[in-house]
């Protein structure tokens, strides 16, 4: 099976080359050019490697790359910009970018850079292990979630929003942490909007299962935790 390549590129000309020369070289590549239309691709299929330029209309590079890192690290991301000082580079990196390349650049070295990131990836994570607490399985790769052996179909924003939940379980986070890791740092709506897709996940969990799983820490937020039923 081909690897698939998400390219995250405003400039269409620059996008276009780079999908036809990763298309000649195997892989198979799909285009976005803005940063709120590459997240929503990004969530909504499984995708290899991205190809994600700093300089984006709606959404910046740097922000769509924090809501994929807060979500999960295993994706590998190339940074692609124009520009070049050291601040902007190590930035990406931190964030938790596995490469960067400076436009312009030659596509030799950068094919050289993404079969490193593929080769890298796959033998650090061959084979994804599900996370689980409880009675709650998520599958990272399928994004199957599975509750007391019953799937559960959820969006792509409620299984975002229960993935950051599983990833920190017993900590109870905060409605602006949950709102900055799903929704991401430029949102500016109502923080309510956390508390609906809490009660979303909750009614589509309680389908499977009554046992309460997401608990509510009044006037702080949200905590992933078993109840115990002893008296």
């Amino acid at each position: 099976m081909s690897n698939r390549i998400l390219i995250i590129e405003d400039e269409e000309n620059i996008a276009r080359v780079l999908q036809l020369e990763l298309q000649f070289e195997g892989y198979e590549a799909e285009m976005a050019h803005t940063g709120t239309d590459g997240l929503l691709q990004y969530r909504e299929q499984q995708w290899d490697l991205i190809l994600l330029d700093v300089m984006l209309p709606e959404m910046s590079g740097i922000d769509v790359l924090k809501r994929i890192r807060a979500t999960e690290l295993q994706t590998p991301v190339i940074m692609l910009t124009a520009k070049s000082e050291v601040e902007d580079k190590v930035k990406g990196l931190d964030l938790g970018a596995n490469d960067y390349v400076t436009k312009p650049f030659e596509i030799e070295e950068l094919l050289a850079r993404i079969r490193n990131a593929l080769r890298f990836s796959q033998k650090a994570s061959p084979k994804k292990v599900a996370l689980s607490f409880g009675h709650l399985s998520i599958n990272e790769q399928t994004r199957e979630v599975v509750y007391f052996d019953k799937e559960i179909q959820l969006t792509p924003r409620e299984y975002d929003l229960l993935l950051y939940l599983m990833k920190h379980p017993k900590q109870v986070l905060t409605r602006e942490q949950i709102l900055e890791a799903v929704w991401g740092f430029d949102y500016y709506g109502d923080t309510n909007v956390v508390d609906v897709y809490i009660r979303y996940v909750r009614q589509k969990l309680e389908l499977a299962n009554e046992t309460p799983l997401i608990q509510t820490v009044r006037g702080v937020g949200y905590v992933l935790k078993e109840i115990s039923h002893e008296t």
